[in-house]
């Protein structure tokens, strides 16, 4: 609820989830809360009515608590997934919902490419090897990625920056995004799932999470890859079963596993009992740089917000990414 000066208050995630920066340049025109200030989640409900502006991180802005703030004008998540926030519900209220598009493309990039090199290499049974005094430097044949073909399940902000990285390691680089206009020069689109998965030597995904796509990497598209799967995208837009089914069976060669459909994943996960395996904790856009950058696009929307402005992410149920 706005203060009598005219400040508005906003609900931001815990002070370790997010940097400063975003949160530092809404000093003048706002009071902050932050989520993990209150006990449960019915304190926060009964508090929700003085909240003009949540930056969503790491909790759910769903029906209960867009009832609860009556008050609410926008609610800005803090990256690019919205599957933690009820837009429908948003929308029907009259609250603004948006995102930070491409603020943290480049990290997640980054980290995707690099879980394909750890793969494609073995680098956690080499290392494994090392440590335990073993040094056969033939034990893993790997061959290189230069002249090979990835494939992207996706080409959007994240997407097309994998594909600038691996065209400048020498790889040819195709796609699949029925949600896009146009492709990037240096990505050469194919009709179908299942074609990209025929075609490339590796795969990366890079789509959000909704109705659509949960379960969308599954048996079928599995089988025909015969080589490395990545996902920086989301644990559920790929049927983890199924992965394990390809790994078994060898038609997927290796995985870089950024995020689990349940996270954090239970201690006995079936993908940790293989070995060409490569999990990190969802950790594809944590650098310094990618972490302010995506700070303070998210602030930057509450601010357009209360200025009377529409932040050109914002979404709706029809133009959700």
């Amino acid at each position: 609820m706005s203060d009598s000066d005219g400040r508005w208050h906003v609900l931001l995630p815990n002070k370790s989830d997010i940097h400063p920066a975003g949160p530092d340049s809404l000093a003048d025109i706002a009071a902050v809360s932050r989520y993990g200030d209150y006990e449960d989640r019915a304190a926060l409900l009964a508090d929700a009515d003085r909240f003009d502006a949540i930056v969503e991180r790491m909790f759910e802005v769903d029906e209960a608590l867009l009832d609860a703030a009556t008050n609410l004008k926008v609610v800005s998540k803090h990256g690019v997934g919205l599957d933690a926030i009820d837009v429908a519900a948003a929308h029907e209220r009259g609250i603004v919902v948006c995102n930070a598009p491409g603020a943290n493309a480049n990290a997640v990039a980054e980290h995707a490419l690099g879980l394909l090199f750890a793969t494609r290499r073995s680098f956690r049974r080499y290392d494994r090897d090392v440590r335990a005094g073993e040094f056969d430097r033939g034990r893993y044949p790997a061959s290189d990625l230069r002249g090979d073909t990835l494939g992207l399940l996706g080409c959007g902000d994240i997407g097309s920056a994998v594909a600038g990285l691996a065209d400048a390691v020498g790889m040819d680089v195709i796609g699949h995004d029925p949600y896009l206009d146009a492709f990037p020069d240096d990505v050469t689109p194919v009709e179908s799932r299942l074609e990209l998965f025929e075609r490339a030597d590796a795969v990366s995904l890079h789509l959000p999470l909704n109705d659509g796509t949960a379960g969308l990497v599954g048996e079928d598209e599995l089988a025909a890859l015969e080589g490395e799967l990545v996902n920086c995208a989301r644990g559920g837009v790929v049927d983890e079963a199924d992965l394990c089914a390809a790994l078994s069976a060898g038609t997927v060669t290796a995985a870089g596993v950024d995020v689990f459909a349940e996270e954090p994943p239970d201690e006995d996960h079936p993908l940790f009992e293989y070995d060409n395996v490569v999990c990190t904790p969802h950790v594809g856009a944590y650098t310094d740089d990618a972490l302010r950058a995506v700070s303070l696009a998210a602030c930057e929307n509450v601010r357009t917000v209360y200025e009377g402005g529409v932040p050109d992410s914002a979404v709706t149920p029809e133009t959700m990414p």
